[in-house]
C-alpha cells in the first residue's frame, strides 16, 4: 500500500483534523492572486522607501510552502509559486479568533496555500505580505524531501519530474525555453508559407528511415501496426497530392537503446518543398538557426559543456568523402576502396559485416573517426548512395546522394536531402533494402512501401526535405547533456514496486 509510510499517515491524519475542525482541505474555488512576479514588481519600492509598508493595500498570493519557522503567537512562511518565492507572515492577532491555533499544527511544509494581506518590509528588508487570511488550497499528503539536500538522486528526478519540479524549480527554465522554440519552429515555417499537417502515428508499414520499431495490434482490422519511426512517406505523399510545403512536429519512436542522446520517442520537424533542392534546405536552416538565436536573444556563440559552439552562419560545408580524410585522418586511398576500408577498420578494434558495402564501411569509418569532431555546426554533404535509400542521386556522380547532415558538438541535429521521385529507382532501391534484409536479418532495415512507390508514380514534383531533431536542438541551445534534461516525462525502466517518498527519514 502506497500509503503505509509513517510520515504519510501522520499528514493524513492532520488532513482529518482539519476536516474536524471545519477546515476543508481541498476546496475548489479558490482567488489565486496577483502572483509573486506581479509582487515583487509592484511593491520592490518599498524596500528603498522610508516607509516600509503600505497597508492601504490588499494583496493575495498563492503558492507552496517551501519553509515554515513557527514562532508561539506568529509564523513566517515562504511560499513558492511558478515565478518566485515570497514571504508571508501571520499571527494570531491577525487571523479570525481562534484560526491561528488551530491551524498552527495542521498546516505543513509542501502544503499549497493562499494569504490577503498588505506589503511591507522585514527588519531584514525583505519584501513580505502581512496577512489578514491564511487558508488551505491543498494538503500535502506525501512529506517533501528535506530542503537542504533536495532532490538529489537523478533517477528519481526523471521518474518523478514532478517532485523534481518542486524541489529544483530552476529547470522549469529549460522546458520553457523547450516550448519557446518550438513556438518559434512553428512560427518560422508558416512565416515561409508551409503548411503544419497531421500524418498517422500508427503505421501499416515501418518507412521513412533505417530504424527498428515498435509493433502494436490493431483489433477491430485484426493486422499489427507500426508505431511511425518518421512521417516522410506520408509527408511526401501530400507532395504528389499537390502541397508544394508542408511540415510536421511531432513525436516518432524508435525502439532502440536509450543514451543520453536517444529515447525511444522524441520530437522530430520534418518540412517538405517542392521545387527546391538539398542545397535550399541548408539555407533555410541557417535562416532558421538565426532566426530562433535572435527571438531566443542568445549570443552567437554558445557554452556546451567544455566546449564553446560558435553558431555563426554560414555554417561550414564538408562533403563526406572530405570529412574522412582532413577530419578523420582516414587515407583517400582506403576510403574509397572495400577491402582497404573493411582491412581498416579491423586494424582499428572495429568490429563490422564482412559483407558490409563500400558506402556502409564509409558509414562506419564516419562514425568512428569523423562524428566526434564536429563541435561548431556543420554541413557534412553529399552521402553514399547505398546508406541513402531515399535520397536522389547526384546527376555528376550517381554513386553519391544529394544529402547532407548537420552535426553540432559531435551530435546528428538534421537530416535533409533531395527527394528521390523516380518511382522506378525508389521501388528498386526498396528492393535492394529488402533483399539486404534477408541476407544480413537487419531489423532496421526498411521494408516494402508499395503504395508509396504508387504514389510516386503519379508524379512527384522535384523536392526537398528535412528533419530536425528538436529534443537534441534544445540540449544544444539549453546546454544540457542529456535528453532526459529536456524530456519532461523520459523513458525509464519500470519500476519493482511503487514506493512513495521512500527516501524520506
Amino acid at each position: 500500500m502506497i500509503f503505509e509510510n509513517q510520515y504519510i499517515q501522520e499528514r493524513i491524519k492532520k488532513s482529518l483534523e482539519l476536516k474536524a475542525e471545519g477546515i476543508n482541505p481541498y476546496p475548489n474555488v479558490i482567488d489565486k492572486g496577483i502572483g509573486s512576479k506581479a509582487f515583487l514588481e509592484q511593491f520592490g519600492y518599498l524596500v528603498e522607501s522610508e516607509n516600509k509598508r503600505d497597508e492601504t493595500k490588499s494583496v493575495t498570493l498563492t503558492g507552496r510552502i517551501k519553509l515554515l519557522r513557527i514562532m508561539g503567537k506568529a509564523a513566517f512562511a515562504k511560499i513558492q509559486d511558478s515565478d518566485s518565492v515570497i514571504q508571508l507572515y501571520y499571527s494570531r492577532d491577525d487571523l479570525p479568533e481562534g484560526y491561528y491555533n488551530k491551524i498552527k499544527k495542521l498546516i505543513e511544509v509542501g502544503d499549497i496555500v493562499t494569504a490577503t494581506g498588505f506589503p511591507f518590509v522585514t527588519q531584514t528588508g525583505e519584501l513580505t505580505l502581512h496577512c489578514s487570511s491564511f487558508e488551505i488550497v491543498t494538503k500535502t499528503v506525501s512529506p517533501l524531501p528535506e530542503k537542504f539536500h533536495g532532490l538529489q538522486d537523478t533517477e528519481l528526478r526523471y521518474r518523478q519530474r514532478y517532485l523534481d519540479m518542486i524541489m529544483n524549480p530552476e529547470i522549469k527554465d529549460t522546458f520553457v525555453m523547450r516550448s519557446k522554440i518550438v513556438s518559434l519552429i512553428r512560427r518560422f515555417f508558416e512565416s515561409k508559407t508551409f503548411l503544419e499537417v497531421e500524418t498517422p502515428m500508427l503505421h501499416p508499414i515501418p518507412g521513412g528511415a533505417n530504424a527498428r520499431p515498435f509493433i502494436t495490434h490493431h483489433n477491430a482490422l485484426d493486422v499489427s501496426r507500426y508505431l511511425r519511426i518518421a512521417p516522410e512517406l506520408y509527408l511526401k505523399r501530400l507532395i504528389v497530392g499537390g502541397m508544394d510545403a508542408v511540415f510536421e512536429i511531432n513525436r516518432n519512436f524508435r525502439n532502440e537503446g536509450m543514451d543520453h542522446t536517444h529515447n525511444p520517442e522524441f520530437t522530430m520537424i520534418e518540412f517538405y518543398w517542392a521545387y527546391h533542392r538539398y542545397t535550399d534546405l541548408m539555407e533555410i536552416t541557417e535562416e532558421l538557426m538565426d532566426y530562433l538565436f535572435s527571438e531566443l536573444s542568445l549570443p552567437k556563440e554558445l557554452p556546451y559543456g567544455d566546449l564553446n559552439i560558435d553558431f555563426t552562419t554560414p555554417f561550414a560545408k564538408v562533403s563526406y568523402i572530405e570529412s574522412l580524410t582532413s577530419i578523420g585522418g582516414v587515407p583517400a586511398e582506403i576510403a574509397t576502396d572495400r577491402i582497404r576500408a573493411l582491412e581498416y577498420l579491423k586494424v582499428n578494434n572495429q568490429k563490422v559485416d564482412e559483407n558490409l558495402s563500400l558506402g556502409y564501411l564509409q558509414a562506419e569509418l564516419f562514425d568512428t573517426f569523423v562524428e566526434s569532431k564536429l563541435v561548431n555546426p556543420t554541413f557534412i554533404t553529399d552521402f553514399p548512395i547505398d546508406i541513402s535509400p531515399l535520397a536522389r542521386r547526384s546527376d555528376a556522380n550517381p554513386d553519391i546522394a544529394e544529402r547532407f547532415e548537420l552535426f553540432i558538438a559531435g551530435k546528428e541535429i538534421a537530416n535533409g536531402f533531395s527527394e528521390l521521385n523516380d518511382p522506378i529507382d525508389q521501388y528498386e532501391r526498396f528492393k535492394a533494402q529488402v533483399e539486404a534484409k534477408e541476407v544480413t536479418g537487419d531489423d532496421e532495415t526498411m521494408h516494402m512501401d508499395l503504395d508509396y512507390v504508387r504514389a510516386l508514380s503519379y508524379g512527384m514534383p522535384p523536392t526537398a526535405g528535412e528533419g530536425i531533431g528538436v529534443d537534441r536542438l534544445v540540449m544544444m541551445l539549453t546546454n544540457q547533456h542529456s535528453i532526459r534534461d529536456v524530456l519532461l516525462f523520459p523513458a525509464m525502466r519500470q519500476e519493482v514496486a511503487l514506493q512513495i517518498n521512500d527516501d524520506i527519514k
